[in-house]
C-alpha cells in the first residue's frame, strides 16, 4: 500500500509548483517544475503511470514527454482529485473525502453529481450544501486570478455551473468544450489569450472506457491513441515561453471476476451498518452506536488479506488524508475506512449496480492507483 506523498511529490502540489512560476504569491515550487509565462496543465482522467508505462506504444508522445511519476492522493479518484488541483491541498484539508460520503450525519452526497446517494433517486443537494461554503478555501485558480494570471478552465460543457465545479474549480473563464478537437483548439486559443495564463483542461473519455471494458482494452486502447494526438496536438500550437504539462488524477485496477464482496446480498457485513459510502475500492463505512469494534472485526474476517479495514483515526494518523485532517472534514470520513487491495472490490449490486459491473475500478492506495504522470514540454 502507498500512501501519497504530499507537500513532495502528490497532486496537490501541483498546481502550487506551477504558479509559482507564474509568480502568483504563497505558492511554493515543492515539484521543481519548469517556470513558464503560458502553461497548459491538461489531466487526461483514468491515466494510471503503470498504464502508460505498460502501452507507451500506444501513446509514443506522451511516452517520450520529460517527467516522472507522482501520487495521486486518497481517495485516488475523480471528485478528491480534481478538489486537489482545484485547492492545492490534501482531502483531509479540502473535504472531498471519497466519491460519495458524509456530507451531514443523515445523507450520503455523491460529489461529482452533487446529489443524495444511495436513497432510490438522486435529489439535487446544491441548495442544502451550497458547493462554495462546503468547500470554503480559496481555490488555486482564485489566487491566480487575484495576481493578474488569465485563468480559463478548458472542459466538458455539462460541467459549467456543477456543484463540484463551484466546489473546487471556480474562479477563472469557463470554456466548455464538445469532443477532443473542441478541446485541442480552446487550449491553443486560451494560451494566447494574455501575457501570463494558466489553461487547465480536462478529458474524462479514456477513464470511462477503462470502467466499462477495463484498462487495457481494445477501446481504451484506441482512446489512448486519441489522448496522445490530443496532447500533440496542443503542444504543436505552444506559443513561446509556453508549457504543457500533462498529469492524471487515478490510474485503474482490473477487477478479478470472482474477488467481490457484496454488501447489499450479505447480512454479516450489513450489521452495524448505518451508512456505506464511497466506491467499490474504498468505503466509508459509518456505524450505528457502540458497533464499531463488531463491525470492524467482522469486516476484517469476511475481507482478510484483500483490504486494509482500519479505524478513521488509524486512517488519519497513517497520513492517508494528509498531514492535516481539519475539524469540518473528520465526521466526512468513515467510522472505519475499507481500502481494497489486489483486484478485490465491495459492490452494491442492488444500490450501485452500474458500479457493480464495471471493469475496471480506481481509488484505493495500491501503486497502480496511486501513481499518475506528470509530464512537461516547453517551447
Amino acid at each position: 500500500m502507498l500512501v501519497p506523498r504530499y507537500g513532495s511529490g502528490a497532486l496537490s502540489d501541483v498546481v502550487p509548483s506551477l504558479l509559482a512560476g507564474l509568480d502568483v504569491p504563497g505558492m511554493v515550487n515543492t515539484l521543481s517544475l519548469p517556470a513558464a509565462r503560458k502553461v497548459c496543465l491538461l489531466l487526461v482522467d483514468g491515466l494510471g503511470w503503470e498504464l502508460l508505462q505498460r502501452y507507451a506504444a500506444d501513446a509514443p508522445f506522451l511516452a517520450g514527454l520529460a517527467g516522472g511519476s507522482i501520487t495521486a492522493g486518497f481517495p485516488a479518484t475523480t471528485g478528491t482529485s480534481l478538489a486537489a488541483i482545484g485547492t492545492g491541498v490534501p482531502s483531509g484539508e479540502h473535504g472531498v473525502v471519497g466519491y460519495t460520503f458524509a456530507a451531514a450525519p443523515d445523507q450520503l452526497i455523491n460529489v461529482l453529481r452533487w446529489t443524495s446517494h444511495a436513497s432510490g433517486k438522486h435529489v439535487d443537494l446544491r441548495d442544502r450544501f451550497v458547493p462554495e461554503e462546503f468547500q470554503p478555501l480559496p481555490t488555486t485558480f482564485e489566487r491566480a486570478q487575484e495576481a493578474g494570471v488569465l485563468v480559463r478552465l478548458v472542459t466538458e460543457a455539462a460541467f459549467e455551473g456543477s456543484g463540484l465545479t463551484r466546489a473546487v474549480l471556480r474562479g477563472g473563464e469557463f470554456a466548455g468544450v464538445l469532443a477532443l478537437g473542441d478541446l485541442a483548439a480552446k487550449a491553443a486559443t486560451a494560451l494566447t489569450a494574455a501575457d501570463r495564463v494558466f489553461c487547465y483542461a480536462y478529458h474524462s473519455q479514456l477513464d470511462l472506457l477503462g470502467h466499462v471494458y477495463g484498462p487495457g482494452s481494445a477501446a481504451w486502447r484506441f482512446q489512448l491513441g486519441h489522448v496522445d494526438r490530443l496532447a500533440a496536438a496542443i503542444a504543436s500550437d505552444l506559443p513561446p515561453d509556453a508549457m504543457l504539462v500533462v498529469t492524471a488524477d487515478h490510474g485503474m485496477v482490473l477487477v478479478g471476476k470472482d474477488d467481490k464482496a457484496d454488501f447489499d446480498t450479505t447480512p454479516e457485513l450489513q450489521d452495524g451498518v448505518r451508512m456505506l459510502a464511497g466506491e467499490p475500492r474504498v468505503r466509508h463505512i459509518y456505524v450505528e452506536d457502540n458497533a464499531l469494534d463488531d463491525v470492524l472485526t467482522t469486516w476484517r474476517a469476511h475481507l482478510g488479506d484483500r483490504a486494509q479495514v482500519v479505524p478513521r483515526e488509524e486512517a488519519i494518523e497513517a497520513g492517508w488524508f494528509g498531514p492535516r485532517v481539519l475539524d469540518r472534514v473528520r465526521a466526512r470520513i468513515g467510522d472505519i475506512v475499507v481500502a481494497t487491495t489486489g483486484t478485490a472490490v465491495v459492490v452494491r449490486s442492488g444500490v450501485e449496480p452500474m458500479f457493480t459491473q464495471m471493469a475496471g475500478q480506481h481509488g484505493s492506495l495500491t501503486a497502480t492507483e496511486q501513481l499518475i504522470p506528470l509530464l512537461t514540454l516547453t517551447s
